[in-house]
């Protein structure tokens, strides 16, 4: 079993290894309702945005240690999710390449990014650092073959 990484790993676009649909909720929903939507879902963020049809109006991302973080504080049903977006919600495009996901996520501590249309606009999917890793590992795979 080989675990060299070939150069056209990281040079994949995203598309292939993102999750298409974004879960979206306002600024102002309580943390618990953000807690049974993730858990519900199978999620490990929800996007926090005015508008879930546009880019430009996204506040930031709550993640599951987000939560974590807020419950240690004080209940989630008083806390909001705009208050608790721990992480600013960075954004590429589905043709951007795998190796800029992991740079920004690298460079800004965040293990989500959304993933935009090319025009910049619209958020249509979430991409993870899960993701990059089932990238990695699958591209591996087929190399051993």
């Amino acid at each position: 079993m080989t675990t060299v990484q070939t150069p056209d790993t990281l040079d994949s676009p995203v598309e292939g290894a993102m999750h298409h649909g974004v879960l979206v909720c306002s600024p102002d929903t309580p943390l618990s309702t953000v807690a049974e939507l993730m858990a519900t879902e199978r999620v490990h963020s929800v996007v926090v945005a005015d508008d879930p049809a546009d880019a430009e109006s996204l506040w930031g991302v709550v993640s599951d240690l987000d939560l974590a973080a807020a419950a240690t504080v004080r209940p989630l049903d008083q806390q909001t999710a705009g208050a608790s977006a721990a992480t600013q919600a960075l954004t590429v495009t589905p043709a951007e390449t795998l190796r800029r996901a992991a740079q920004l996520m690298t460079e800004h501590g965040t293990a989500h990014l959304v993933v935009v249309e090319p025009d910049g606009r619209r958020p249509v999917g979430v991409v993870s650092t899960l993701d990059l890793a089932a990238a990695l590992s699958a591209l591996r795979l087929e190399d051993e073959r």
